[in-house]
């Protein structure tokens, strides 16, 4: 059985205690625990279908994703955008980088030359910026691509990449992996050219 079919299930008991124990009405309880379990179910599994199974389709101005939309950013808020980027580089990769490495990453956030031509997509819960994938136009090649820490493994990372391909149907994209992000890259189709 799938890890996420298995999660579902087991989300879906601990909702029907949940509910029984809190309404003091077994069945009732049992009823609005199933129903939320189902629902969290066939959310994850639209989710790994969409990456698995479906190639975006070319046109259209907006992905929607229910819980966290994605748009493109505008010219004023890309200083947002840069911000999350040094904040989750931080937090996750700095790690595994050399000093010299993590410096030449802070540096490029404020380097015009390098941050020109960069289109930025950012994923919203209600008001608050909590992922951003920045790709170059001309090359189609990702330079930015960061979700909070809080928010990573909710599909933000894949709305982002999808909402960008189809802005760029057909183009091969291209991106330098890290450590930390490579399980995910892979789960998106990338494969490793170099090291």
């Amino acid at each position: 059985m799938k890890k996420n079919k298995v999660f579902a299930i087991a989300m879906t008991v601990l909702w029907c205690v949940v509910f029984a124990n809190a309404m003091h009405d077994r069945t009732l309880g049992i009823c609005m625990g199933l129903c939320m379990g189902v629902a969290f179910g066939l959310f994850d599994g639209w989710k790994d279908k969409l990456v698995a199974e479906k190639e975006p389709e070319a046109g259209g101005n907006e992905f929607r994703e229910d819980l966290f939309p994605v748009r493109i950013l505008d010219h004023a808020e890309t200083g947002d955008a840069l911000q999350l980027a040094w904040k989750v580089f931080s937090e996750f990769e700095v790690p595994d980088y050399a000093p010299e490495g993590a410096e030449e990453f802070r540096k490029c956030l404020n380097d015009e030359a390098y941050l020109a031509g960069i289109r930025y997509y950012g994923a919203y819960d209600w008001k608050k910026l909590v992922g951003i994938l920045g790709v170059r136009e001309d090359s189609c090649h990702i330079c930015f691509f960061f979700v909070e820490g809080e928010y990573q493994r909710r599909g933000i990372g894949t709305g982002l990449f999808l909402r960008m391909r189809e802005d760029f149907p057909g183009r091969k994209v291209t991106l330098n992996y890290s450590p930390y992000g490579l399980p995910f890259y892979r789960a998106l189709g990338f494969r490793a050219m170099d090291s």
